[in-house]
């Protein structure tokens, strides 16, 4: 690569195929706010404002090599479960 220009060099990523072999999961995130703590324990209690649920693991690094402009092809193993149909569909609305 010594010698290309960092253009040359990223659009040298549309002609790769990467192949990503991991496991994949949904990363979930909830966002609010704490307006108390718990007098069963030490625990805060969330006001949840919003929630927000993103690919993660190695279906995260896929959408980050198509990102690059690459063709990523995800190799993963999924459950029969609502968790496995959840991130099937999810992947399948994020192409």
């Amino acid at each position: 690569m010594a010698g290309q220009s960092l253009e040359n060099i990223f659009e040298s990523f549309n002609n790769l195929k990467v192949l990503i072999i991991g496991d994949v999961m949904l990363d979930s995130y909830i966002w609010g706010a704490v307006e108390r703590i718990s007098p069963e324990a030490p625990v805060p209690v969330i006001n949840v404002k919003k929630r927000d649920v993103r690919l993660g693991g190695a279906a995260n690094v896929a959408l980050n090599i198509q990102a690059l402009g690459a063709q990523p092809i995800l190799v993963a193993l999924c459950g029969n479960d609502d968790a496995g149909k959840n991130y099937t569909q999810f992947l399948t609305n994020k192409e």
